[in-house]
């Protein structure tokens, strides 16, 4: 299936390589047809001028000048196709890396990982070779944190069934150059690492111009006057009064410069994002959906009864208006004479007045599209991979042919697998390299995709909502003078702890307790299986310790052994990793320490 999918991506690509390249002959052809129309332009407009005939010269000046700005505004037109074509051209290549697992160039979500979470470290859901670099296509910031979201906490179940209607919709074959487009769509622009939301919450404090009611009518009053006054002046008025009024203003720009900063220093970091989700918005509420929750999202873009688009716009608008300030020509102009900044600062607090609640509402709904869209892409390109059905039966996890999905150097070994019931403990034993704790992150990385709506690598899977807890790569911290032993407990108290709050908690421990002696490890390892059967949790446990297979015995129904074995056949160790029941009875690590060049006695 790969091949299929990897071909299709290629297929693509040779197609928008071509479209590319037409654009750019295109784009090119405009840009010397701007370079001669002003030449000729300047030609004529001098031709005129030197004749004495100033009234043609100042037609042809403004019929050149609207002309030029007219193939100007074409031109960008056509380098945005251009653009469209070339980042839909990465787009597929992009997925043909993720297909062979070369994920160094995307993000990882670094920002996201917290080693206190239940999972999320142990599980390499952010961080290098991460699902989390295998799934994100968003580029924008709260697509990237909405995603992050689903991937640390598991949702509803009305939710997750929800989501995969919506992602199988939008996965579709017939969708995909739609699917495409709104993914790259965001890629023509800058995108700042603070949210959107960062804005909001600064913004909905602000009330400048109620501090000072009286500036706002200065605002649209003085400059008029100070024109007037200037106009005056040229007819042989007295020059003291534009004087004031330049004074004035002046005055009141350096008295509140900090505001004008301020405002305009927050605006403009938001605006290539705001042209983003501008863009974004329109190609949504431009779509057609067959989706019932797609519908539904999409109609919150019009609550208002004013397209979402036509509101972030008018946002861009105002952000973009308001940094001509920084022009070298224009800013003297613009703040000592029209109180250019003081507009615009009041426009911004009108729009705020009316929409800033709304932004907020759009961005969710805008975030929820972009996941969607990431989810479905993921399941575009793995047309293999099963959509998990949810089940009422309490810690119900019945996988067939699961495999991890971030395993890309060899073939991942599928295995079957089922559990049911609270209070049930799988013990994993096997020996070193064989596979169990592979396993362990197969099934807990599967049941964080089922449970945010996302396929999973397997041919089929059925699972119970339930918290996932792990407790894998505890390791010491020096800063908090915390050893690994101590590290590992205070993992399994945090364990505890959630169990005592009667949500199902699905564990998956790894050689716990493996930084004390064996007889302290295998009583502490046996006292926490007891006392976590008696708790709404169940999970699996892998070890080495065989004594811990002991409690099949002790505790029959309750607690069942599987194991990974493998075999030594000459100075050769060979794994199948497949999951087997009962109890590992082949060892290797004195020959795996004999290939290292450790040499071992045998016992006669």
């Amino acid at each position: 299936m790969i091949k299929n999918r990897e071909e299709l991506y290629k297929q693509r690509i040779d197609a928008f390589t071509t479209l590319e390249n037409s654009a750019a002959k295109k784009s090119s052809r405009v840009s010397w047809l701007r370079v001669i129309m002003f030449l000729i332009g300047v030609a004529i407009a001098y031709q005129l001028f030197t004749t004495d005939n100033e009234k043609a010269g100042a037609v042809s000046v403004f019929i050149f000048y609207t002309l030029f700005v007219v193939v100007i505004r074409w031109h960008s037109k056509l380098e945005f196709v251009y653009e469209q074509y070339k980042l839909l051209r990465e787009l597929n290549q992009q997925e043909i890396d993720r297909l062979h697992g070369n994920l160094k160039a995307f993000d990882g979500g670094e920002e996201f990982i917290n080693d206190h979470h239940p999972y999320t470290s142990d599980l390499d859901i952010f961080g290098p070779n991460s699902l989390f670099q295998l799934i994100n296509r968003s580029v924008t910031s709260i697509g990237k944190h909405r995603l992050a979201q689903w991937l640390r906490s598991a949702a509803p179940t009305q939710t997750v069934t929800d989501r995969q209607e919506a992602v199988a919709s939008l996965a579709n074959e017939s969708e995909l150059d739609w699917l495409q487009d709104l993914l790259a769509l965001p890629m023509h622009y800058k995108h700042n690492e603070e949210s959107a939301t960062g804005f909001i919450e600064w913004f909905s404090g602000k009330s400048f111009y109620k501090q000072y009611p009286l500036l706002k009518v200065l605002v649209f009053v003085l400059p008029v006057l100070t024109l007037a006054a200037i106009a005056a002046w040229s007819y042989g008025a007295s020059g003291y009064i534009p004087g004031a009024f330049l004074t004035l203003q002046f005055i009141l720009a350096y008295r509140f410069r900090v505001e004008r900063d301020d405002y305009y220093d927050k605006s403009i970091g938001i605006y290539e994002a705001m042209r983003s989700y501008t863009k974004q918005l329109r190609h949504i509420e431009q779509k057609k959906f067959s989706s019932p929750q797609l519908q539904a999202l999409q109609s919150k873009l019009r609550q208002s009864g004013t397209q979402s688009s036509a509101i972030i716009h008018k946002l861009a608008s105002i952000i973009d208006y308001f940094s001509w300030r920084l022009s070298t020509l224009m800013a003297f102009f613009l703040n000592t004479i029209l109180m250019w900044d003081f507009v615009w600062m009041y426009r911004l607090e009108s729009w705020k007045d009316k929409y800033l609640l709304q932004l907020e509402e759009v961005l969710n709904t805008l975030s929820e599209f972009e996941a969607l869209a990431s989810i479905a892409a993921f399941q575009h390109a793995h047309p293999a991979y099963a959509v998990p059905e949810l089940s009422d039966v309490p810690f119900e996890f019945r996988a067939f042919n699961m495999a991890h999905p971030l395993i890309f150097s060899v073939k991942p070994v599928a295995n079957d697998f089922e559990m049911q019931g609270a209070g049930k403990t799988m013990v994993v034993t096997g020996s070193n390299m064989s596979g169990k704790t592979t396993f362990l992150r197969t099934v807990g990385i599967n049941m964080v995709l089922a449970l945010m709506g996302a396929p999973v690598n397997a041919q089929k899977l059925r699972v119970a909502p339930s918290q996932v807890y792990t407790a894998m790569r505890t390791v010491d911290n020096l800063a908090e003078n915390t050893s690994s032993f101590y590290a590992e407990l205070k993992r399994l108290r945090m364990l505890l702890e959630l169990t005592e709050q009667g949500l199902p908690v699905f564990y998956l421990l790894d050689e716990i307790l493996k930084g004390t002696n064996s007889r302290d490890r295998h009583s502490g390892a046996m006292a926490l299986i007891r006392q976590l059967h008696k708790r709404n949790a169940s999970g699996l446990i892998s070890t080495h310790d065989l004594e811990l297979g002991e409690m099949e015995q002790e505790l029959p129904g309750s607690v069942e052994n599987y194991s990974f074995n493998s075999d030594i056949i000459g100075d050769k160790i060979e794994f199948d990793y497949k999951l087997h029941k009962g109890i590992c009875r082949s060892f290797n690590a004195s020959k795996l320490m004999q290939l290292m060049g450790i040499e071992i006695e045998e016992k006669v």
